[in-house]
């Protein structure tokens, strides 16, 4: 039984692939070179990586919900954006239970690098299974 103060099991992508944020920029026809020519980036005073998008992100925290609660338990997920996720990190999605009322659970998440924390942070209301 889920309770307040339980952690949710993390969930891991070993290596953000450059490859994926290049079809990703197609697919959401986002023309913004970050994410894809590292000669863009490093003009732009940033590290000669490119920088994953939003969306990818907030899908490695909503796999974590789903892995945990099943695949339609995610109703509401607020998230900001802190500090940028670079091609070839290696990302963790983490969580913990705050609070549960009428089957419904708010956890604090998170998207953290194993040099640095809270890329990505904020609330997601889950329906407990």
């Amino acid at each position: 039984m889920t309770a307040a103060g339980d952690a949710i099991p993390p969930w891991k992508m070993a290596d953000v692939r450059p490859e994926r944020m290049r079809t990703t920029s197609a697919v959401m026809r986002d023309p913004n070179p970050v994410h894809w020519d590292r000669e863009s980036t490093a003009s732009r005073g940033l590290p000669g990586r490119v920088i994953n998008q939003g969306p990818l992100n907030v899908g490695y925290i909503a796999n974590m919900l789903m892995d945990w609660q099943g695949p339609t338990s995610i109703r509401r997920l607020t998230l900001s954006f802190p500090a940028r996720v670079l091609d070839h990190d290696h990302v963790i999605a983490g969580g913990v239970v705050d609070t549960i009322d009428d089957g419904l659970a708010t956890c604090q998440v998170w998207l953290d690098h194993s040099d640095e924390r809270r890329l990505v942070e904020g609330t997601a209301i889950v329906e407990l299974s």
